[in-house]
């Protein structure tokens, strides 16, 4: 009985971290400019709010499945894409030099 609680309290546990994730990458993408997106050479405003909106609301839509189903999977995989890569060249592109 003891490792069916461990695990459901670690997939809980996976499950609010991922929607953390996938809720911060949506929120960053919506708060830069399409100039900066197209400035670093990356998708589009559009396409990545669209990406990182649609694997967050998936998230909280199939809040009750797993966190390792092919949907979080993909999504997961996307959100993090952008915080890597994305993200980094957005800031450079926006930042401040003095």
């Amino acid at each position: 009985m003891f490792f069916y609680d461990v695990q459901s309290t670690t997939m809980l546990v996976v499950l609010v971290a991922l929607l953390a994730v996938k809720g911060f990458a949506f929120v960053n993408a919506l708060t830069y400019s399409a100039e900066a997106y197209d400035a670093a050479g990356k998708l589009t405003k559009p396409a990545w709010c669209a990406i990182t909106g649609l694997g967050f609301a998936a998230q909280l839509i199939l809040i009750s499945s797993s966190p390792l189903g092919i949907i979080h999977l993909v999504f997961t995989i996307a959100a993090l894409v952008y915080l890597a890569d994305v993200r980094p060249a957005l800031k450079e592109v926006t930042s401040y030099r003095r």
